[in-house]
């Protein structure tokens, strides 16, 4: 049975070191994986991920945001948005370096959406 198991939005950071102790101080958010270009944050179920952007004309700061759907089984997901023509047969990344399988496309206003299953 397919399941829809949590969203994780990626929001731009122009800092991330000075952006993951603001959120651990205001929000509560601890981190639970970093590096110079990305931050996954957690509290309880919640996941928060920061991606640096240097502000410039070819990688702005307030740009498209990306949301990250995680799901159970990815492939039922998968054909439905190819049924769809939302994305081809040649989106679906297996096996990723980060232990994923996953696919994206962006919305109307250019925000990314990417659904993505823990392998």
């Amino acid at each position: 049975m397919q399941q829809l198991l949590e969203i994780s939005p990626v929001l731009p950071s122009a800092n991330i070191e000075r952006d993951i102790k603001w959120h651990e101080k205001y929000t509560g958010f601890k981190v639970i994986h970093s590096d110079k270009m990305y931050a996954v944050l957690k509290r309880e179920n919640l996941h928060i991920h920061l991606q640096w952007h240097a502000d410039t004309e070819d990688d702005p700061l307030l740009g498209g945001s990306v949301i990250k759907i995680f799901v159970s089984d990815i492939y039922p997901y998968f054909t439905e948005f190819v049924e769809k023509k939302t994305i081809t047969k040649d989106k679906l990344r297996l096996q990723t370096d980060w232990q994923t399988n996953e696919f994206g496309f962006y919305d109307l206003n250019n925000n990314a959406i990417f659904f993505v299953q823990d392998i």
